[in-house]
């Protein structure tokens, strides 16, 4: 199967948190989206990785992927080396996407800063044809994404690209509370984390405010990149 847009991210909920609503608009314009978590998250201080499985499921729904796979690296000790840079240039050259979106080029978290750092890296190397992989023991074809968009997480960045998310919101909301282990609960014993205190939820809300004022919409959510924007028309910016 072939994706137009797929993500690959260090976490389950890295996707919600910071661009579910840009692959929800895009999903709803009729293009093939889908996610690959590098980890299930097992190090999280608050749920399990089984509980973390059936929340991307449900969230999954909510996003209406094509596709959401998990690659089983180790939480805060896979690295940006050749077996994983194998692996994940694999699943590129299986979905074959046009536009790759990853982690935070730098964050709080490093697996986020790390996990960035492996995609770029296996997107290059997926484009190369003397780099050999297989999948069900056929010679995959080099692939290589025409564009690499970096997400904007818990560390604030001045965004270089804003995407429109005002009619998903809604859906968007729900993906993220898919993964209410996570999350700020009165009622919970679990100890706080930093996504779980009782002012993150309205960190992301006033972020996609304040993004979507800037380009004149109620809602966006933000991108940087590492090569160069164009356009044909100048019409074609919002």
């Amino acid at each position: 199967m072939k994706l137009d847009i797929l993500a690959i991210v260090a976490h389950p909920d890295d996707v919600e948190l910071s661009f579910g609503g840009t692959l929800l608009s895009h999903q709803k314009q009729g293009y093939k989206t889908g996610i690959l978590d590098l980890t299930q998250g097992e190090l999280g201080t608050r749920g399990t990785p089984e509980i973390r499985a059936q929340e991307a499921a449900e969230a999954s729904k909510i996003l209406k992927l094509s596709v959401r796979k998990n690659l089983g690296l180790a939480d805060g000790f896979f690295e940006n080396n050749k077996e994983n840079q194998l692996k994940v240039a694999q699943q590129i050259r299986r979905y074959q996407p046009k536009v790759v979106i990853t982690n935070s080029i730098y964050d709080r978290h490093p697996d986020h800063t790390r996990g960035a750092q492996l995609v770029e890296t296996a997107c290059f190397i997926a484009g190369l044809k003397a780099v050999e992989t297989e999948w069900e023991g056929d010679i995959q074809e080099a692939s290589r994404p025409e564009r690499l968009y970096y997400s904007i997480q818990s560390t604030a960045h001045e965004p270089d690209l804003l995407v429109d998310i005002s009619d998903v919101i809604e859906e968007r909301r729900d993906a993220i509370n898919a993964f209410k282990s996570q999350f700020y609960d009165p009622n919970s014993e679990e100890p706080e984390t930093f996504i779980s205190s009782r002012g993150f939820m309205s960190m992301l809300e006033s972020r996609t405010r304040e993004w979507g004022q800037r380009i004149g919409v109620e809602y966006a959510e933000g991108f940087k990149v590492k090569h160069f924007l164009g356009v044909k028309s100048l019409f074609d910016l919002v």
